[in-house]
């Protein structure tokens, strides 16, 4: 039986600036140069409908929203993570990211806990952000 691995991110020219800035260990967001909201990729800004966009790197700090934790294996690829959590995380600058909380106990989990990101190099060209308790 062969090994089963995870699935990697497919880097798509829309969201290709995230990708590139998880390699060099940068968090990036979508900025609205007309309004100045942050955005995980948008083809116009929601809250003033400007298409004048840009990624720029964001400081990595927010906040737990909202979190899941499995401990059931949905995918032969995850069963040696159980128990994980899967976590959407509110950044400082306003936008929500799906990602995982590390270096902490599921059970130490809680709702607007500080947290910071992370990089966890999978390969040598992608790099998961992921967050862990803020110190």
């Amino acid at each position: 039986m062969s090994d089963v691995r995870k699935q990697l991110p497919l880097v798509t020219s829309s969201d290709g600036p995230f990708w590139e800035g998880a390699r060099r260990h940068e968090l990036m967001a979508y900025k609205c140069l007309n309004c100045g909201t942050y955005y995980y990729p948008a083809i116009h800004c929601v809250s003033c409908d400007r298409p004048s966009m840009e990624w720029v790197r964001v400081s990595g700090k927010g906040s737990v929203y909202t979190f899941a934790t499995y401990y059931q294996v949905y995918h032969p690829a995850w069963k040696g993570d159980i128990p994980y959590n899967v976590a959407w995380v509110r950044l400082d600058e306003g936008p929500l990211i799906l990602s995982n909380v590390i270096g902490c106990k599921n059970e130490e989990l809680f709702i607007e806990m500080p947290v910071e990101v992370v990089f966890d190099d999978v390969t040598p060209e992608i790099s998961l952000p992921k967050f862990k308790p803020a110190t």
